[in-house]
């Protein structure tokens, strides 16, 4: 595997290699298999909840501190099966430094360097669950969890593909795209200097991603299909050729969807 800047691996002992590998595919197999058993109770639930509203009965209670909490699980659970194989790349070159600098314990620093990154994506997550309440609480989402207002779905469309064109999302992009220039800016020793180097390509990762992310609120939050697809998508900015090209080709899209979504 090489990236963009042909940061090659080869330092990485092969038994190292396998087993980070196995740990991410093992993380983001966990992740999916969870969200299609949410997706399974929700369905269930909704079908319920139809039932009751037929019948007359009241549905739409208020969140309580546990369904808050929970909200908080399913987006962290969530971020963590969309981001970890855009960010498998820079976990193992950041490996592949280790094992050229003698570290012994090479998996042990990719670990830290993943809470770090994970930390970040977890703190969006709150966010989002916060946003996620507000929404509920104001009756403007939907059972399938999608904003009902065509103009706020639009607004967050034309957000979106605004920040895709945005010098800000070039400068994230690019950081991502690049693992081995990221690290010789970054570095840092120890294993919680790899929790802080972790932290920051997740701040950078978080730059890049964020607007796509929010997306879900117009598409559905628990749609599968399209939680698969921006995790390509997200794939395909920071591991294609033309990764820069794409966002803002995306961007474009996205605005034009806006424009359609309001009027």
């Amino acid at each position: 595997m090489a990236t963009e800047d042909g940061a090659p691996l080869a330092a990485l002992p092969r038994r190292v290699l396998i087993l980070i590998l196995a740990c991410i595919i093992l993380i983001i197999s966990l992740a999916w298999i969870y969200l299609i058993h949410l997706d399974d109770q929700m369905a269930s639930s909704m079908a319920q909840d139809q039932m009751m509203a037929e019948m007359g009965m009241a549905i739409n209670a208020p969140w309580t501190a546990v369904d808050v909490l929970l909200t908080f699980t399913m987006w962290t659970v969530m971020m963590i099966g969309m981001m970890a194989p855009s960010a498998a790349p820079m976990v193992l070159v950041f490996a592949a430094a280790q094992s050229r600098r003698g570290n012994q314990s090479v998996s042990l620093s990719a670990g830290m360097f993943g809470l770090g990154y994970v930390l970040v994506w977890a703190m969006f997550s709150a966010v989002a669950a916060v946003a996620q309440w507000v929404l509920h609480e104001t009756a403007l989402l939907s059972p399938e969890m999608k904003v009902l207002s065509p103009s706020i779905g639009g607004v967050v469309l034309i957000v979106a593909g605004i920040y895709q064109i945005t010098p800000w999302k070039s400068a994230c992009l690019t950081h991502c795209r690049s693992p081995l220039s990221f690290l010789m800016t970054h570095w840092r020793e120890g294993r919680w200097g790899a929790f802080e180097i972790g932290r920051h390509h997740g701040a950078y990762c978080l730059g890049c991603c964020w607007a796509l992310m929010v997306i879900l609120f117009v598409v559905g939050v628990m749609n599968l299909a399209w939680v698969a697809a921006l995790a390509a998508f997200v794939l395909l900015e920071k591991v294609a050729p033309h990764g820069a090209l794409i966002a803002r080709i995306s961007g474009a899209a996205l605005i034009a969807c806006g424009i359609i979504t309001i009027f």
